[in-house]
């Protein structure tokens, strides 16, 4: 017997509880693993509430990161006690996920837990910090760099946005940290931000182009703030989405794109390519320690999950939470 996290929807309605389940009750996978952390993400949180339609079949246990241990396997890339880590691949979406005690995956989704991290740490980073290593690993391949000028980071008190202010300005860039919440202002100068701006100065429609002020962007946010963004970003310089915390809609014009050749990369994690996924977590091993993730990061039980979610998506809750596995 396990315990997990389990949606139903059915006549009663749609609800999250902590369940007990049993290994029979598995979903196939060529990996059984013993879980041991996993986190909260924004998606997670509009599962578990049923604020979005995130989950595609029923029942469900969310959770699109783990990492944990492996106890059986029939796949040639993984032994009995071999760490591994997951993100993403649909997992919490349309396969069970990380939000119990066990779990059943395809090898194809795994990679080996990087030395340089223990399960809570690597979850401390999970998803967010591997999404944010992607956007920063496209303005590099790009070629910008810290004397190119400032890097705004939108939504930068969520994970993906604290995970970057962070990264950006271990690399020796100036980061501009975009908040609705100008409490935490302190926080993100400790991650490394040289000002905080408040959100209100990009959620509103804005002209086309406007004045040259970022070599790059990372953007959390989507809708407006995004058109903002990409309307004074610099001449050659580039955006990366990420997000959509604001909204999916897109309200630009092609004016930053054919007048002063920006450029938006589009970072998805989910289906990311193996070695793209190796890359970014070799980097995230490289630059970031033990200080940056206890920063960054919050643990809980699997028991609060339900909790945290509704404070996940009230805003009440910065940067990364992590859920330990007794």
């Amino acid at each position: 017997m396990f315990k997990a996290l389990v949606i139903t929807k059915d006549e009663q309605g749609y609800q999250a509880q902590l369940s007990q389940l049993e290994t029979a009750d598995l979903p196939q996978g060529d990996v059984q693993i013993a879980v041991r952390a996993s986190t909260l993400n924004y998606k997670d949180a509009l599962a578990i509430t049923g604020k979005s339609p995130v989950v595609r079949q029923f029942p469900m246990v969310p959770g699109i990161d783990l990492v944990g241990e492996v106890v059986a396997t029939e796949s040639d890339r993984f032994q009995v006690g071999d760490q591994v880590l997951l993100n993403g691949f649909g997992v919490g979406e349309t396969h069970w996920g990380g939000l119990a005690e066990q779990a059943s995956l395809n090898s194809d989704w795994l990679i080996a837990l990087p030395s340089a991290f223990n399960a809570q740490q690597a979850m401390a980073i999970g998803t967010a910090g591997y999404t944010a290593m992607l956007s920063v690993l496209a303005l590099e391949k790009h070629g910008i760099t810290p004397s190119h000028g400032p890097v705004l980071v939108t939504g930068a008190n969520g994970g993906v946005g604290s995970y970057a202010v962070r990264i950006l300005s271990k690399l020796g860039f100036d980061v501009v940290a975009s908040t609705g919440r100008p409490q935490e202002s302190e926080y993100l100068k400790q991650l490394g931000a040289s000002d905080v701006m408040d959100r209100a100065e990009l959620s509103e429609a804005g002209k086309p182009l406007q004045k040259e002020r970022w070599a790059g962007v990372v953007d959390c946010v989507g809708s407006h703030t995004l058109a903002n963004a990409c309307a004074s970003v610099k001449y050659g310089g580039a955006v990366t989405a990420c997000g959509l915390a604001q909204g999916m809609d897109f309200p630009a014009s092609v004016a930053p794109f054919i007048l002063r050749g920006v450029t938006l990369y589009g970072i998805d994690s989910v289906m990311r390519p193996l070695a793209d996924r190796e890359q970014a977590w070799q980097r995230l091993a490289e630059l970031l320690n033990a200080e940056d993730l206890d920063q960054i990061g919050a643990t809980i039980g699997l028991e609060d999950a339900v909790e945290y979610a509704n404070k996940l998506l009230d805003g009440s809750v910065r940067g990364r939470v992590v859920v330990k596995m007794n």
